[in-house]
C-alpha cells in the first residue's frame, strides 16, 4: 500500500488505525502524527510523533482525523506533501473540496469521506467524493483505507456528501431508538 500519515488518532482515527492493522497494513507503513501523548499509539513498529513537522518523507497518502475546527491548524505544515503529490483523504465534516484547494493548493488530490458514527466500530458506511485530479488507482487504495471501518459508497458530486451522510449517519440512531422503544414495551 506504502507510506500512509495519519494526522489525528482519536475516536475515529484510531477506529481506522486499527482496522488497517486488523486488515494486515504492516505498522512500518503507517506514521501516526497525535499531539495528545495519551492518544499517541504503542503499537510496535509504528511510528507516532507529536507534530507533521516531525515528518520528512512524504507519504503516499495523508489521512486527515482531526476535528473540522483543528484544519486550518494542521494544513499549513501539510501543504509541502500535497506540493509533491500526496493524496489527502480526510473525515472531516463540514470541509469542502474547495476548502482543501484554498489549503494545499488547486492540484491537490483529495478524497473528502464522512464516515458514520459505526464506523467507529468497524460497521459503518462511509460515504466518498474525489478531486479531480485523483487517479483511479488513488481512489482505490483510498477506498481500501475507508474499508477497513466498514463500507464505503462513492458520490461524483460533491453537493450529494452531505444529504447523504446526513441519512447515513441518522440510520443507525433511528434503528437503536427502535430497538430500545421495542426493549422497554
Amino acid at each position: 500500500m506504502g507510506d500512509l500519515l495519519l494526522v489525528g488518532c482519536g475516536k475515529m482515527g484510531g477506529a481506522m488505525l486499527e482496522g488497517w492493522l486488523a486488515r494486515g497494513l504492516g505498522a512500518a507503513d503507517i506514521v501516526v502524527a497525535e499531539p495528545v501523548d495519551a492518544l499517541r499509539p504503542r503499537t510496535a513498529g509504528l511510528r507516532a510523533v507529536a507534530s507533521t513537522a516531525d515528518i520528512a518523507r512524504r507519504p503516499d497518502i495523508v489521512v486527515l482525523a482531526v476535528k473540522p475546527q483543528s484544519m486550518d491548524g494542521v494544513l499549513p505544515d501539510l501543504r509541502r506533501f500535497a506540493d509533491e503529490g500526496s493524496v489527502f483523504l480526510s473525515i472531516a465534516a463540514g470541509k469542502t473540496l474547495k476548502y482543501f484547494a484554498s489549503h494545499l493548493g488547486v492540484a491537490a488530490k483529495v478524497v473528502r469521506s464522512m464516515p458514520n458514527t459505526p464506523a467507529a466500530v468497524r460497521q459503518g458506511i462511509t460515504v466518498a467524493t474525489a478531486s479531480d485530479g485523483v487517479s483511479a488507482a488513488e481512489k482505490k487504495r483510498c477506498h481500501e483505507l475507508l474499508e477497513a471501518v466498514g463500507q464505503v459508497v462513492w458520490v461524483e458530486d460533491e453537493a450529494l456528501l452531505d444529504p447523504v451522510t446526513a441519512l447515513s449517519g441518522s440510520g443507525p440512531a433511528y434503528v437503536f431508538l427502535l430497538v430500545e422503544a421495542m426493549a422497554a414495551a
